[in-house]
């Protein structure tokens, strides 16, 4: 059985580009207990929390419940559910899950390919990660699940992922002019860019094109919180800060909340902008709550907080 064309296959509500992580969360969940405890099962009201924060923080923005995978997950042949009653699960009522005893696990012919073969658990957890979520996040991902890849194994590539373009990068930094959309950073070592990165605005896993148009040169830091949900990019090419978001250093006030309502930094003439289809995607699904009303009014030409540089145009 190829296990990675069927976890490549999941079954998942899928229409104009809505995510719906719920059961590679949930799958990459139990691969890392798996790694910890190849026989143990997972009760419901046991997880029940930790699936909730997986959701929270790696979900879409809009309210959702890890019943919801716990349950469906059976239907694509890796995972199996049981209750006090005996096999099959009572549905995705959270109470039935709960007052049922409902306990998951692996299924039986997955966990035998995963003890047969030592590398198939690090190749299907970087298939889960490709496919779903965007590079920025496969670290803390993994730490979030418990999961521990080898080095060759965190390296892996997907044989199933289209071709990304290498150009990518180059392009969307030299059209922003290598420095940050958002504050301006533009640090190097000798001539070489040091903490800038090509960020995804419509992430690549769902369809993002590697181009200009669909991209954002941003430091390293900005490129996380855009990919978290804090920053978005509004309709008038303006910076979005989540009012979900909270920091009450000095730090967190002037690389974030500061610059709500800022315009972006660039792209320099003749460079696309980030295309409205891109921007609509990332604020319905990556964007968390309502946008903070804009930051006082800076200087048209005020230096960056972070690079001393210009940090509006004029």
């Amino acid at each position: 059985m190829d296990w990675l064309e069927r976890i490549g296959k999941l079954r998942q509500w899928t229409r104009s580009g809505t995510r719906a992580p719920h059961k590679p969360l949930l799958l990459l969940y139990a691969l890392g207990r798996f790694q910890d405890d190849a026989d143990g099962g997972l009760r419901y009201t046991a997880v029940e929390q930790d699936l909730q924060r997986l959701l929270i923080e790696y979900g879409p923005p809009h309210k959702t419940t890890p019943a919801y995978p716990f349950h469906h997950l059976v239907s694509d042949g890796v995972w199996d559910v049981r209750t006090d009653r005996g096999p099959g699960s009572p549905g995705t009522g959270v109470r039935d899950l709960r007052e049922t005893g409902a306990t998951g696990q692996l299924a039986p012919d997955l966990r035998a390919a995963l003890r047969r073969e030592p590398d198939l658990l690090g190749r299907i957890t970087r298939l889960l990660l490709d496919l779903h979520f965007p590079p920025s996040l496969h670290g803390e991902l993994c730490e979030a699940v418990g999961l521990e890849l080898e080095p060759r194994e965190a390296g892996w590539v997907s044989a199933v992922r289209r071709q990304r373009d290498p150009r990518m990068r180059e392009l969307v930094l030299t059209a922003y002019e290598y420095r940050c959309a958002f504050c301006g950073y533009d640090g190097r070592i000798g001539a070489v860019p040091v903490g800038l990165e090509a960020a995804h605005v419509r992430w690549w896993a769902f369809g993002g094109p590697d181009e200009v148009g669909n991209g954002l040169c941003l430091c390293a830091l900005h490129h996380k919180l855009f990919d978290k949900g804090v920053f978005g990019v509004g309709d008038d090419h303006r910076i979005l800060v989540s009012q979900r978001f909270v920091g009450h250093s000095l730090a967190a006030r002037e690389h974030v909340i500061a610059l709500a309502g800022r315009p972006l930094i660039g792209p320099q003439p003749g460079s696309l902008p980030v295309a409205a289809a891109h921007r609509d995607w990332h604020a319905e699904q990556v964007f968390h709550g309502e946008p903070r009303p804009a930051a006082a009014a800076q200087p048209e030409r005020g230096p960056s907080p972070v690079s001393g540089r210009p940090s509006v145009r004029p």
